[in-house]
């Protein structure tokens, strides 16, 4: 199988085409040769494209891409270095963001229900022209102290904790990656816990005098879970070696 095949395959699945994004969503660097084994990551830094190198694969898949949807760059710098880097290998570059957060069996959201127990309730967090946040339930409660405890260990991260609200959960409002910016719109919604990968200093007296407790498990830890299921995917459905490259940032 080629990098575009593939790339078409995976287009569809995803929804590429019809989510809007700031990012550039996609194949955004194509190869040659036949796709031998695939690496997996959550960024597509160089030295993610180094150890693509190392482990063998020709193809590498991120959610966060190397080009704005829009905006064009010179291509000068870290990014004449990537981009140099995954021609002279003969190295695929395919990118998927919001369409992976959205994706409602493989996304970094849905992925979070399995996770953290629940189940899957309301949608809210509208981006793109779609829902990426998740509403997680619990039928029977679980204390805060729990569910922090289930964050940290699930997803292997020191999460940030503001214990805000009450010690029962019932319901989490939960978006990976940066998405405190839907603080207000988790709290509408009614949920006990907000769970979201990174805080925002101005989001602290805002969380604090509505009451409500938040977990920030991590930009990048929030985000891992997508792109495993994506790479399980690949390997099941399509019979492709996959790795996925752990480097973390501790963001």
């Amino acid at each position: 199988m080629k990098s575009r095949e593939l790339a078409e395959h995976l287009d569809e699945l995803l929804r590429v085409r019809e989510i809007e994004d700031v990012l550039l969503n996609g194949l955004t660097v194509e190869n040659k040769s036949e796709i031998e084994k695939i690496a997996l990551a959550v960024d597509a830094s160089l030295d993610a494209f180094r150890e693509t190198k190392s482990i063998g694969a020709n193809l590498l898949i991120v959610h966060h891409g190397l080009l704005h949807r829009e905006k064009t760059f010179p291509i000068t710098g870290p990014l004449y270095e990537r981009i140099k880097f995954l021609l002279d290998n003969d190295i695929a570059l395919y990118s998927v963001h919001l369409p992976l957060d959205a994706h409602p069996e493989l996304g970094n959201n849905a992925q979070a229900v399995k996770v953290l127990g629940g189940r899957e309730g309301r949608e809210f967090g509208r981006e793109g022209g779609i829902y990426i946040g998740k509403e997680i339930i619990f039928d029977e409660p679980i204390s805060f102290g729990e569910l922090v405890g289930r964050v940290e260990k699930r997803f292997n991260t020191r999460p940030i904790v503001w214990s805000f609200g009450g010690d029962g959960v019932k319901s989490i409002g939960y978006i990976s990656g940066g998405g405190i910016g839907f603080l207000k719109e988790a709290i509408q919604l009614g949920v006990d816990t907000f769970v979201t990968g990174e805080p925002r200093h101005s989001a602290y007296w805002t969380a604090k005098e509505s009451k409500m407790n938040c977990i920030f498990a991590g930009h990048y830890a929030t985000e891992t879970l997508g792109v495993k299921a994506l790479g399980k995917y690949i390997n099941e459905k399509l019979g492709i070696v996959v790795e996925f490259i752990e480097l973390p940032t501790g963001h």
